[in-house]
Order: structure tokens, then sequence, then C-alpha cells
């Protein structure tokens, strides 16, 4: 059984920084593809970062938003078996529900959440002006 924990939100200031953290269970992080998506209220999910491969032949890689771009980074630890985000120079318009997400073995590059089967609960972050 896939089971995906996001931690690490909590309340900050606009320029401030967090770490949030994807703790995953039944499923190994580094061998397959993974994301970071947020919801704020009344707005549709949308994707903030990825780490991804498409193939056998090709290198797993990152993938960003344009938003969070140079901002944002998604990483991984193999032996926690767990994804992170951390974040920087945080916006009022960072203020969502963050959520990871995970996928195949294989993926094409995709921020969009139809590509992701499995979902963690969310973790809130809230940024403040």
């Amino acid at each position: 059984q896939v089971q995906l924990v996001e931690s690490g939100g909590d309340s900050v200031q606009a320029g401030g920084s967090l770490r949030l953290s994807c703790a995953a269970s039944g499923y190994a992080v580094s061998s397959n593809c993974m994301g970071w998506f947020r919801q704020a209220p009344g707005k549709e999910r949308e994707g903030v970062a990825t780490i991804w491969q498409f193939n056998v032949y090709t290198a797993r890689t990152t993938y960003y938003a344009d938003s969070v771009k140079g901002r944002f980074t998604i990483s991984e630890d193999k032996a926690k078996n767990t994804l992170y985000l951390q974040m920087n120079s945080l916006k009022p318009e960072d203020t969502a529900m963050y959520y990871c997400a995970a996928a195949g073995r294989f993926c094409p590059r995709s921020l969009q959440p139809g590509t992701y089967n499995y979902w963690g609960q969310g973790t809130q972050v809230t940024v403040s002006s």
C-alpha cells in the first residue's frame, strides 16, 4: 500500500523559507516520478515541481513551474525514502495547501495532476506580507 505523508508546512512572512517533506512508504521515491503540487482556495491544483524520467535511456531530472523557478528546489533522499521541496523567497501568492504526488517508474515531463496516481493529504503553507 502506497502512503505519502507531507509535513513542514507553516505560516511565514514574505521573503522567508520553508522545507516541505514527503515521507513515502510502499513506494520508492528515488525510483519513480514524483511531484509537488499546490492548491489555493477557489483555485485549481497546480504543479510546482517534479523529478521525472521518461524511459530507461534518459536521465532523471527536475522541472519547475515558471512561478517558482529559481526559488523552489525539489530533491530526494534515497536512504530516508523522502521527497523534499525547499522554498525560498516566499511570496504571499505561494499560500496554498501543498501536496506530494507519485507517478510510475517512467513518465512524461508533466505538472498535470492527471499524470500522478498517488497523493498525500497535504500540508498548509501560509505566507503573510
